[in-house]
């Protein structure tokens, strides 16, 4: 999942199946305009955009938004065929990952993170979110930015899916405080904290700096159960992130969980201590 921006949630188009569907859709594009007796330039005008675009499109290079693709498909009279490649389009713009991880969430029914580096994802906001992007070294592209952005933010359905799951967050003190894309975007942060935290379904919890019993200093922790009853956990490194199902393993890390949640402040303490942090920033 790699909530820092690094880790390998985030392929690019090589790395994971993605490259087949725009492949296929690069392809269909590409032929539909010879078909047409058109070339780049003409189909740029014709819908819009530039040669560079049609080009950068047709060789995989980039993503075709949705206007693209309704634009080419009136300018080459494919009857809604390229349009139809819009949902596959949209499914291939996040990274395999993350896909695979929005599914795992959409069957969750309880959700619990520990975070100890940075703001959770699902309570980032989008500007914080493309900061921590582009702090990843090797650095991404813009184009990889966001990419990656849309998918973190695609992911935030959760906290609006109704039947509403069970959300629980224990954020160290130290990620409130960080100025993550400068103090402006921390300030618009923590006020979107403050908004989610009231949130019925979402317990929202700090864990001060100054606290002397801390049972997280193994790093961070998400675990996620399941509407089959299953549970998972998913960790992550510096390169590399994965999914626990070992119930032996599991339960060391709800016990860490649970204990970490009994040691934070209470949710109501937690409201008051990003409120206070708000205005010091």
């Amino acid at each position: 999942m790699a909530e820092n921006g690094g880790g390998e949630w985030e392929p690019g188009l090589e790395e994971d199946d993605s490259s087949a569907v725009m492949r296929a859709v690069s392809r269909q594009i590409r032929l539909w305009r010879e078909a047409a007796g058109l070339t780049q330039s003409g189909l740029g005008s014709a819908i819009g955009y530039g040669e560079e675009m049609v080009s950068a499109v047709e060789r995989c290079k980039r993503l075709p938004k949705p206007e693209f693709l309704d634009n080419a498909d009136k300018a080459l009279g494919a009857d809604g065929k390229l349009s139809a490649m819009k949902e596959d389009v949209q499914q291939a713009r996040y990274p395999k990952k993350v896909r695979d991880l929005a599914k795992l969430e959409a069957q969750a029914v309880e959700r619990g993170a520990y975070g100890d580096h940075n703001i959770d994802g699902l309570l980032q906001t989008e500007e914080y979110a493309r900061a921590l992007f582009a702090q990843r070294r090797p650095a991404y592209t813009e184009e990889e930015i966001d990419r990656n952005t849309a998918a973190r933010m695609a992911r935030q359905q959760m906290l609006e899916r109704q039947p509403a799951p069970m959300l629980t967050f224990v954020q160290e003190e130290a990620t409130l405080r960080r100025p993550i894309g400068g103090r402006d975007v921390l300030r618009r942060q923590l006020e979107q904290l403050l908004r989610i935290g009231t949130l019925r379904h979402v317990t929202l919890q700090v864990m001060p700096t100054d606290s002397e019993e801390h049972s997280g200093m193994g790093g961070r922790i998400e675990l996620l159960k399941l509407r089959s009853g299953e549970a998972v956990a998913l960790w992550e490194a510096q390169l590399s992130s994965g999914l626990l199902s070992d119930p032996r393993q599991l339960q060391i890390l709800e016990l860490q969980y649970g204990i970490i949640r009994s040691q934070a402040l209470t949710p109501r303490e937690s409201l008051a201590f990003i409120e206070k942090v708000l205005e010091e920033t």
